[in-house]
């Protein structure tokens, strides 16, 4: 049998502004992993870069009802111990002078998501 992971990584690459309601499912995995006490990182590259982008969270609702926001589940995310990492290059395409939200835990690039998907006890989600 092999060991179990201990880390969870998780790329926010097509679960962007443009769709909003795909924003929620990588945040409840992430928030599960972490109450089976699971470390638990997002990064978020392409367009999913801008959910880190003051202001925007706050105006997508993951639902129809509008009762859960991006930001909301930013926020629950972050207060369990997920760290929020903006992909460099994606932050040089797409921001212009936006403030970054300060929940964001750094900033960090493809090589640090390839390196970790090759560890043994770190599995990967791509949304």
């Amino acid at each position: 049998m092999t060991d179990p992971a201990n880390k969870l990584l998780i790329v926010m690459w097509s679960a962007d502004p443009a769709v909003p309601d795909r924003a929620a499912a990588p945040f409840v995995y992430a928030l599960a992993a972490r109450a089976l006490e699971i470390d638990v990182e997002m990064h978020f590259t392409a367009g999913a870069v801008q959910w880190l982008f003051e202001g925007v969270a706050d105006r997508a609702f993951t639902d129809q009802a509008r009762t859960k926001t991006v930001r909301d589940f930013i926020r629950e995310a972050t207060a369990v111990g997920v760290r929020l990492y903006a992909c460099a290059m994606a932050l040089n395409e797409r921001r212009r002078g936006e403030t970054l939200i300060e929940e964001m835990t750094g900033i960090a690039g493809a090589a640090t998501v390839a390196g970790a998907a090759v560890e043994a006890d770190c599995r990967v989600m791509v949304f």
